[in-house]
């Protein structure tokens, strides 16, 4: 279930045909600055416009004064980047996004709709389409020994083979507030995770996440 088309539906995405190429959508991250800088020589100039070297919006998003906007970066129409938000660079950020209050977004792909509204950290990471992050949750994208990240599926280790990456979160998945989705992190679509969760390895799609030993199936 952790192949890109099993976690997302990529016509929510101007890097839909980027991710197409790619049967595991972690292997995206390594070249997303590569293609933002690919992808801004197609943009139609009469609807976004550059504000800063590299930082291409849509002429409909709203930057607050106090906001921090780092290239190579796309938002797409109808986002809203809030009070000290600060994007890094190498960020894809979809139409009708929300990036709030003292948010920081770096080397990522967040989806349509998608809100990143309160407090949160999301790096080298993958939101997909109508995903929300509540207040305070994070990603970690770095294990402690700096190692290479594996993703957990049972007792299956798959190797990743890069040294940064966040989490993977499907479509229409809910993270509560001031959890911590470890390295290596994925959770298919329409899933749930409880408020102050730790979450590691595979969330299945469709289930409610209340701790590492209790998963249990949306009815």
């Amino acid at each position: 279930m952790y192949r890109t088309e099993n976690l997302y539906d990529l016509d929510h995405t101007i890097a839909k045909e980027y991710l197409k190429k790619y049967e595991y959508p972690w292997e995206a991250l390594p070249e997303i600055k590569n293609f933002i800088k690919d992808l801004i020589a197609d943009l139609d100039k009469n609807e976004y416009q550059e504000i800063k070297e590299n930082v291409w919006i849509h002429k409909s998003v709203s930057v607050a004064p106090t906001a921090e906007l780092n290239g190579p970066c796309i938002i797409g129409p109808d986002s809203e980047i809030r009070q000290c938000a600060y994007i890094r660079g190498n960020a894809i950020i979809g139409s009708g996004v929300v990036i709030g209050n003292s948010c920081e977004v770096k080397n990522a792909i967040i989806f349509d709709k998608s809100q990143v509204p309160h407090f949160n950290y999301v790096g080298d990471s993958i939101l997909g389409y109508h995903a929300h992050m509540g207040a305070g949750s994070i990603v970690s994208n770095l294990k402690s020994d700096g190692k290479d990240v594996t993703i957990r599926d049972g007792e299956v280790k798959v190797e990743t083979h890069l040294r940064k990456f966040g989490a993977m979160i499907g479509d229409n998945v809910e993270v509560g507030c001031n959890s911590v989705l470890n390295p290596g992190t994925v959770i298919g679509k329409n899933s749930n995770v409880y408020p102050l969760a730790r979450v590691r390895g595979l969330v299945p799609e469709n289930s409610i996440y209340k701790d590492e030993d209790n998963i249990v199936e949306k009815r």
